[in-house]
């Protein structure tokens, strides 16, 4: 064999400036390091003359300059959970946006932020997260709030449960603190912010989740929706309120009356504008995507993990049986269930009703919630459900979407929705803010239409 392939030659490292691709850096360094002291003493050795201090101290300084991290190793070697924001690289980022399943559309998208610390919320608005207990923003919120607070358009779609209403009520809550206060002469000119919703449960609980921020900073939150009275929700909004919480009807019925004027409203919110289109509020309400090419100004779209879906903390079951047979496995779920609340899904209000009383007989503490009631019947049920004197709501789907119900343990259809997205958002009830649920469906011969969608959504 040639002599050159037995004794092949050891390239020097760290010859002149450079590294060696594909070996790491540090590695690199402390070898060059020792070469470069080992090859020093065979200098000396050979001209017989011994190490001066001063040349020991700069060895002993290079040593330890090799065994530390230098700028680049620290934004490679460190997970970004563990680096400070202005050692975030590029790759940082994509790696944050792919943990939390983060993704855009649309161009000059701000970063977003990793704790509520570092986003750029006053430090009003800061206090007020910490009193109400927001430990963590969830990813829309960690997306959405760095677009808001620059006064973007945007586009959120997430899971069910995924925090979105304080997705929009902080960034809304911070615009308005940049406006002068509401007096007498600016009140008459209306509200300094809309935030409609599809249905009065969701309106009101977007007006308590606003309200726990809004109260801190001295801004007037009101809602107007149907079931209460029109003059004494007009009479409110003429005091003066810098945001107006409505559902489009009603909104609609006050513009009309002239209750409301909207001369000085900047920030519009549509919260579950597809619900709102299902509803039959278009006149009011046009398709989402023809709403975002007329009237949106460089709109950015965020989707977090795969929009429709249901979060993975919901563990998914499915029973098929015959219609007689669904009564008794519902008392056996529920009897498992122990003091936790429940909510059992129903396609209409008479069913809702009989199976209320039907287990009213049997002894569970049970309230109905559904369009049929009035208001105030509505609002009874669900702060009684909220409050565990009921641990059994039975609903039908004015339930299934937005309304936020803390500790749900089960959700159970005992009707099968007729689409898919209403299943998502029924069973969306339950494996809210971060914890654990179980949704169980029963199935019988009468949903085979929607067998292949729920078959692939499990699959």
């Amino acid at each position: 064999m040639n002599s050159l392939y037995q004794t092949p030659h050891e390239a020097q490292l760290l010859f002149g400036r450079g590294f060696r691709a594909g070996m790491d850096r540090r590695g690199q360094k402390i070898l060059a390091a020792k070469n470069e002291k080992e090859m020093r003493e065979e200098i000396r050795r050979k001209q017989g003359v011994e190490e001066k201090p001063e040349e020991a101290a700069a060895q002993r300084l290079k040593e330890e300059a090799a065994n530390t991290y230098d700028t680049f190793d620290m934004r490679v070697d460190k997970h970004w959970s563990e680096k400070k924001l202005e050692e975030m690289t590029g790759r940082d980022w994509r790696i944050f946006s792919d943990d939390f399943n983060i993704s855009y559309k649309g161009s000059k998208i701000p970063l977003p932020m990793r704790s509520w610390v570092e986003s750029k919320l006053s430090p009003e608005l800061l206090k007020a997260v910490e009193r109400v207990g927001y430990k963590k923003p969830s990813p829309i919120q960690m997306a959405a709030i760095p677009l808001g607070l620059q006064q973007r358009d945007v586009i959120g779609i997430a899971e069910t449960g995924s925090g979105k209403t304080a997705a929009f009520v902080l960034p809304m809550l911070s615009y308005i603190s940049s406006l002068p206060p509401m007096s007498e002469e600016n009140e008459a000119e209306g509200p300094y912010a809309v935030v409609l919703a599809p249905t009065r449960e969701l309106a009101q609980q977007i007006e308590d989740e606003t309200m726990k921020f809004a109260h801190y900073l001295g801004i007037k939150v009101v809602s107007i929706v149907g079931g209460q009275s029109i003059e004494e929700q007009g009479f409110r909004i003429r005091q003066g309120c810098e945001v107006v919480i409505a559902t489009p009807g009603r909104l609609l019925d006050c513009l009309e009356r002239r209750y409301i004027v909207l001369n000085q409203c900047n920030y519009a919110v549509l919260d579950e504008a597809d619900r709102m289109i299902d509803m039959g509020f278009e006149p009011q309400v046009v398709a989402v995507e023809r709403l975002a090419r007329k009237y949106l100004r460089n709109p950015v779209v965020v989707t977090i993990g795969t929009a429709g879906k249901a979060t993975d903390l919901i563990s998914q079951h499915v029973i098929r049986m015959k219609e007689s047979e669904k009564f008794p496995r519902l008392q056996k779920l529920l009897d498992d269930l122990g003091d936790k609340k429940a909510i059992v899904f129903v396609n209409t209000k008479k069913n809702a009703d009989t199976i209320s009383k039907n287990l009213d007989k049997v002894g569970y503490k049970t309230t109905t919630l559904h369009g049929g009631g009035s208001q105030g019947q509505r609002e009874y049920s669900l702060e009684g459900f909220r409050a565990k004197r009921f641990n059994v709501l039975v609903a039908t789907d004015v339930a299934g979407r937005g309304i936020d119900i803390p500790d749900v343990a089960h959700v159970i259809n005992y009707d099968m929705p007729s689409n898919i997205e209403m299943y998502t958002h029924r069973i969306g009830r339950t494996g809210r803010a971060g914890k654990t649920g179980l949704a169980t469906t029963f199935l019988t011969p009468m949903d085979t239409d929607v067998f292949n969608d729920l078959k692939k959504m499990l699959h």
